[in-house]
């Protein structure tokens, strides 16, 4: 079993609040929610897989030129010893973990008849099957102390399937239903778990790239800006646990839905 990467601690002081997790943090939603936990005082962990390692060492390296505390992590998120060693280093080196965030999307536009078995079962793998990793590994240390918050990132496809993106819903519902077993069970004992669908386009590189109006529908508000979304993820694990959220959708005000 090879053990994820990190990079070396920095030498400032611990923090007090503990350790948030986010796996899937690229450009975009994963980058604004590590960076908004980071401003409010967590050791934010972030991960990508080994080979796109340089991408979260930049947005660790800009997250501590800003006085936050990160550490990247090269993990492949579908593989459980990998899954279950992160959580045991950053348990031992980091701090507790109090959220961890996942955020894979792997959204894929296949037609039904081009969709074949290794499509289906990669993206099943990537947005469903690591979720449950995730999830389980954040129960396994979060139960004894009875306490933490589990998010996942969901999307439309999480509630409805739509015509080129069977696999992506397939997974995709099956996330949310992962959330919803855990909710019910991990609840009672202390753990607060979330799934925020996110519904509608989102500021970012693949969007620009296929939207020339995107400046535009960010000075009207008509799209989702990853900031914003990130503000709900921090507020969510604020939330008392006599009113928490297990489903929370995020859209435009001016999205149809």
């Amino acid at each position: 079993m090879t053990a994820p990467t990190i990079t070396p601690p920095d030498t400032a002081p611990p923090t007090t609040k503990g350790a948030c997790l986010v796996i899937g943090a690229g450009a975009g939603v994963g980058s604004a929610i590590a960076r908004a936990f980071a401003a409010d005082g967590y050791d934010v962990c972030v991960t990508r897989r080994a080979r796109n390692l340089d991408q979260v060492e930049t947005l660790a390296d800009e997250i501590r030129a800003t006085g936050g505390r990160a550490h990247a992590f090269g993990v492949d998120a579908r593989s459980e010893d990998e899954m279950v060693a992160l959580v045991d280093r950053i348990e031992a080196e980091v701090g507790p973990l109090e959220v961890v965030v996942f955020n894979i999307g792997a959204n894929v536009n296949f037609g039904i008849r081009e969709t074949t078995a290794r499509v289906f079962t990669k993206v099943w793998e990537m947005a469903c099957f690591a979720g449950f990793l995730a999830g389980r590994e954040a129960a396994r240390v979060m139960v004894p102390r009875g306490r933490g918050t589990i998010l996942f990132t969901g999307a439309t496809a999480s509630v409805r399937g739509r015509d080129g993106f069977a696999a992506f819903a397939a997974a995709k519902h099956g996330l949310r239903a992962v959330a919803q077993s855990m909710a019910r069970e991990l609840g009672p004992l202390g753990v607060h778990v979330g799934h925020v669908v996110v519904d509608g386009s989102i500021d970012g590189v693949f969007t620009r790239e296929m939207r020339p109006d995107v400046e535009d529908l960010l000075a009207r508000d008509q799209i989702l800006k990853p900031e914003d979304i990130a503000r709900n993820y921090v507020w969510l694990h604020h939330q008392p646990r006599s009113a928490w959220t297990h489903e929370l959708d995020l859209r435009p005000w001016s999205e149809t839905w």
